[in-house]
C-alpha cells in the first residue's frame, strides 16, 4: 500500500464532499471548499486523530471496516470504494469476504430511513447501519470489529445485543440459523483467514457453537423476531428479515415492526428523537 496514495485520495474526496448532501449544517462561510476533518470523522464514527493521521500518511494499513465506514462517510462510487480498498491493501480475492458496502446498497440503506436497517458481511460483522438502527439497538460506532460480530456476541455473552429478549426457543432457533449460514461461507471463501479465525475462537470459548458446528448443517438465515427493549421507548416488537446481496455477499437485516403491535409508534418517536437524545449502548 502507498500511504502517501491514500493520504492524497482521502484529502481530495473530503474536499469535494459538500456538507449538505451528507447532512451537516452550514451556518457560516467556510475557508476551504468540502468536509472539516471532524465532521468526516464525526461520520465515519473514528477519532479526529486517526483522520489527521491517514490523511497524512502515518497509518499503514486501515481495516476494512474503517475504509467501508470512509466510502459511506464520503459517499464513493463503487469503483472508488474498490479504489479506496485496493490502497488500504484489501484487495479483492475470491476467496475472501468482501467488506465492501456498494453505493447501490447504501442507498437502499438511506432510501429506507423510517426502519432500523443494518449491513452485515459473511462472518456476521455488522460494517454498516443507519441512524434508526443506531437509535434502535444502540450506537454500534466505538465498538471493535469482534465486538460487532452477531455470532460472537451470542455465543460468548448469550446475545446478540443486550436489548434484545429472544425465548430459549427462539434463541435456539436463531443460532442454529446463523451457524448453519456461516458454514456455508466457509466454502465461498476458503482463504478467508477472518472468517478461520473467528471459527477458531468460536469453537474454544463455546461448547454450543462447538456442538452446532460439529453438525454439518448448512443453511442460509432469513426471518427471526425481536423484542427490543428500548430504556426509553419501551418493548419494540420488530420482524427481522435478512436479505443477502448476490455480488458481495453482505447480509442487509432490515425491522419492520410486527403486525398487530404498536411498534410503528415507538420507531416513529425514535426517528423523531434521534439517536442524540437516546442512551447510547453496546450491541
Amino acid at each position: 500500500m502507498s500511504t502517501g496514495e491514500l493520504a492524497a485520495a482521502l484529502r481530495t474526496w473530503r474536499d469535494r464532499t459538500d456538507p449538505a448532501d451528507v447532512g451537516m449544517a452550514v451556518n457560516a462561510p467556510r475557508r476551504a471548499p468540502g468536509l472539516r476533518r471532524e465532521e468526516l470523522a464525526l461520520l465515519a464514527g473514528i477519532s479526529i486523530d486517526y483522520v489527521v493521521r491517514l490523511e497524512q500518511g502515518r497509518t499503514r494499513t486501515p481495516s476494512a471496516q474503517v475504509c467501508a465506514a470512509l466510502a459511506r462517510a464520503l459517499r464513493l462510487s463503487d469503483h472508488e470504494q474498490a479504489h479506496l480498498f485496493r490502497l488500504a491493501g484489501h484487495a479483492p480475492d475470491r476467496g475472501r469476504i468482501s467488506r465492501r458496502v456498494p453505493a447501490g446498497v447504501r442507498r437502499i440503506v438511506e432510501a429506507l430511513h423510517d426502519h432500523p436497517v443494518a449491513v452485515l458481511d459473511a462472518t456476521w460483522t455488522l460494517i454498516s447501519w443507519n441512524p434508526l438502527y443506531a437509535a434502535l439497538m444502540g450506537d454500534p460506532s466505538g465498538l471493535t470489529d469482534r465486538g460487532r460480530n452477531a455470532l460472537w456476541k451470542q455465543f460468548t455473552e448469550g446475545h446478540t445485543n443486550a436489548r434484545v429478549q429472544h425465548s430459549a426457543q427462539e434463541r435456539g432457533v436463531l443460532v442454529r440459523s446463523m451457524v448453519a449460514d456461516l458454514r456455508g461461507s466457509t466454502s465461498r471463501y476458503p482463504d478467508d483467514a477472518d472468517l478461520a479465525t473467528l471459527i477458531r475462537d468460536l469453537y474454544a470459548a463455546s461448547e454450543e457453537f462447538a456442538a452446532l458446528w460439529d453438525s454439518g448443517v448448512v443453511a442460509g438465515h432469513h426471518q427471526s423476531r425481536k423484542t427490543v427493549v428500548h430504556p426509553e421507548v419501551g418493548d419494540v416488537v420488530v420482524d427481522c428479515d435478512t436479505l443477502t446481496t448476490a455480488e458481495d455477499d453482505l447480509r442487509l437485516l432490515v425491522f419492520t415492526p410486527a403486525p398487530g403491535s404498536d411498534a410503528r409508534g415507538r420507531l416513529d418517536l425514535l426517528a423523531t428523537v434521534g439517536t442524540q437524545a437516546m442512551t447510547t449502548a453496546s450491541t
